[in-house]
């Protein structure tokens, strides 16, 4: 079962979200990175769907997009790195172990509640503590050795589930997929209407990409690459 945070850790974290906020704006205004951000409408179809869960997952307590709100967004994050000093198995091995090396700390870490320490398996449970009066639970439902894709569970903002992966180049290169729904009304209006959780989690997945560049010994080139697909009219069920 998830071990999900006492009453006290979240009123802390939400004493925090003042700070947390203020300087991820401060990154976000300051950022040298160059974006290359696409978003268009699209009609339902099987090309977004999330992919189905391997057989054999748990999927107690998980938050599948069915179980969301509003629009469906399917986000795809890129970047590539040339020069690079890991090869794309150690370099995912190192994000496994522990993805705090590439995270924003500041405003985001990976906290594992459940599953061995040294490694990523299936049915390992993570808490991505936010600055905010709510956490990021989420469960590994795959991972090898060029990727790994999480599952949010009860309690997340969104439903639905998102994928990091290494891809081999030359020029390597390195992407983040989401597919997912609010997971409530008031998430919902935060995300879509009113955008701010968007560009927040914008800042966040491109702090990442920016990391995972600095764990590799290379440098990014082209910038980053965020294209979305919105499909207002729900999924295929």
């Amino acid at each position: 079962m998830p071990r999900r945070p006492t009453l006290t850790r979240r009123w802390l974290t939400a004493a925090t979200w003042p700070i947390g906020v203020s300087l991820t704006s401060w990154d976000y205004m300051w950022r040298s990175t160059p974006l290359h951000r696409r978003e268009v409408l699209e009609p339902a179809s099987e090309e977004h769907l999330p992919p189905g869960f391997p057989e054999g997952v748990e999927s107690e307590e998980v938050l599948s997009a069915q179980d969301g709100h509003g629009p469906l967004f399917h986000r795809l994050y890129r970047t590539q790195i040339r020069e690079a000093e890991l090869e794309p198995q150690p370099l995912m091995r190192a994000l496994q172990v522990n993805p705090n090396r590439a995270a924003p700390t500041k405003f985001a870490r990976f906290q594992k509640v459940l599953g061995d320490s040294d490694e990523m398996s299936v049915g390992d449970e993570w808490v991505v503590r936010m600055p905010g009066p709510w956490d990021g639970p989420v469960r590994v439902i795959a991972a090898d050795h060029r990727s790994f894709r999480l599952a949010t569970l009860v309690g997340h903002l969104e439903a639905g589930q998102i994928e990091f992966r290494v891809v081999p180049g030359p020029p390597m290169s390195f992407e983040i997929e989401s597919w997912a729904r609010s997971s409530d009304r008031f998430s919902n209006l935060l995300y879509h209407h009113m955008r701010m959780a968007k560009e927040i989690q914008l800042h966040m997945w491109i702090s990442f990409l920016e990391g995972v560049v600095k764990i590799s010994g290379g440098r990014m080139t082209g910038g980053v690459d965020i294209d979305t697909r919105r499909i207002e009219d729900g999924f295929v069920k």
